[in-house]
């Protein structure tokens, strides 16, 4: 989610991965689930019980990613926590992500690289900006 430019499995995968992330820069909360996503549920749909989500690496990935970024919100997360991205805190996850000190998820992962090669250009494409009204007038948006 923090590294995403619109890439992708397939163009479903990436059009349904953009419809999550217009509702997350709307406010919507992320909801923290054991197994897949909504992201990866429509994915795995036709694999049921066999899909790559439920395998021990990505189960392990997904709770190596809910440890470290519990840490780095100083608060428990797991199955059914929430979550509101605003400004701050989206900033504050992908400092942390450039930094190293929430990618023990992404050991063994083939798209490691490309996060981190994003990351490293200062996220530019991502598609998850966060709106930001304007200082004074309570109007107006910027992105973060």
């Amino acid at each position: 989610m923090l590294t995403y430019v619109g890439k992708g499995y397939s163009p479903e995968f990436a059009r349904n991965f953009d419809g999550i992330v217009r509702r997350l820069a709307a406010g919507e909360e992320a909801l923290l689930v054991d197994g897949p996503d909504a992201i990866c549920a429509p994915l795995c749909e036709s694999e049921g019980a066999c899909a790559h989500c439920f395998g021990a690496a990505v189960l392990g990935r997904d709770q190596r990613a809910a440890q470290e970024l519990a840490l780095l919100l100083g608060r428990p997360l797991g199955p059914g926590s929430r979550l509101r991205l605003d400004v701050g805190l989206l900033s504050r996850m992908r400092t942390a992500f450039a930094s190293g000190q929430i990618r023990g998820a992404c050991a063994g992962c083939e798209w490691a690289g490309l996060c981190t090669g994003i990351a490293s250009t200062g996220y530019e494409g991502v598609r998850l900006r966060m709106p930001r009204v304007a200082e004074g007038s309570g109007c107006g948006a910027e992105t973060a």
